[in-house]
């Protein structure tokens, strides 16, 4: 199976997109306590990406955003994560 394209949606808010085998391989990126921890860390617009309460939720991505992930450097080695922001974060 070919990995596929996925955005993680923060509280309805797609936040970015990734690649991952299947949908419940990017369901368990969720849960995942150093993404988790850079959510609530980054921010946009002053304010951060994540809250620490709203919904995490993984979708597979739509045609924009996987044209967005492609150029953010899509196709990395094996075994490396590219996440593609879809907002502009805070320098």
């Amino acid at each position: 199976m070919l990995p596929a394209i996925f955005t993680l949606d923060v509280g309805g808010k797609p936040v970015l997109v990734f690649e991952a085998k299947n949908l419940r391989e990017s369901w368990e990126l969720c849960h995942e306590q150093w993404l988790r921890e850079d959510l609530a860390r980054q921010k946009s617009g002053g304010v951060p990406l994540w809250d620490g309460k709203a919904t995490l939720r993984t979708r597979y991505a739509t045609a924009s955003e996987k044209e967005t992930w492609l150029e953010a450097g899509g196709e990395p080695p094996p075994d490396e994560l590219v996440l593609a922001y879809l907002v502009k974060l805070d320098v």
